[in-house]
């Protein structure tokens, strides 16, 4: 990890988790930009700098940005001020916590956060800015896209594939070299044994047939 100093957009709920990773490592947290708070407003002990516009005070070389916005299914708030930011020149910073078991080969792409309790096996690559999120177990030589979200205890088998900007809702289980595409949502607690086209919302539980 970089030894620059960290701002944090977004606070919320994410933003807290990643507030503890950071802290974990030392990292220096000059404060939070949100528009939902007043300058000066303490969050998870630091301060609330301004909006998305008090960045700027800082040049691109003198900080790291680190997204503490959420990820919800179908919302691209997240990803739209990552692409803001980076056009502006800055640099997001990737968050593994310590507590996260990754293999040595692994590939990650810049600003990917790796949350408590996950585990990456040998031969995967995480695309940018995608959050693999509590407890979530990825096995050998999957491919996971840019700007995805694994939700917390999702169980991806040994080679599967997942397209950018897609979502899996918590506890979801893919099966071996299944493929989802772009763009796709999956439900929470969904068992996925068949591969999903582009732009496809899936759900299909134990007991649901249907989807």
């Amino acid at each position: 990890m970089s030894d620059k100093p960290v701002i944090i957009m977004g606070a919320g709920g994410h933003a807290k988790v990643v507030v503890d990773a950071l802290q974990l490592y030392g990292r220096e947290i000059l404060g939070f930009v949100t528009p939902d708070m007043k300058i000066g407003t303490e969050f998870c002990g630091k301060k609330v700098l301004g909006n998305d516009e008090a960045i700027n005070h800082y040049l691109p070389d003198e900080v790291e940005l680190v997204n503490g916005v959420g990820s919800l299914p179908r919302k691209n708030l997240r990803w739209k001020l990552a692409d803001k930011m980076r056009k502006q020149g800055y640099i997001f910073a990737s968050i593994i916590h310590p507590d996260a078991v990754i293999a040595s080969d692994i590939i990650l792409d810049e600003g990917v956060q790796i949350m408590a309790g996950a585990v990456i096996q040998s031969g995967t690559t995480v695309g940018q800015d995608s959050i693999i999120n509590t407890g979530t177990l990825i096995d050998h030589d999957c491919k996971i896209a840019d700007n995805c979200h694994l939700a917390p205890g999702v169980i991806c088998s040994g080679g599967v594939k997942i397209g950018s900007n897609s979502h899996l809702g918590t506890g979801t289980i893919v099966t071996e070299f299944r493929s989802i595409g772009d763009n796709c949502t999956v439900a929470a607690g969904s068992v996925v044994f068949k591969d999903i086209l582009d732009n496809a919302i899936f759900i299909q539980t134990r007991t649901n047939k249907k989807n």
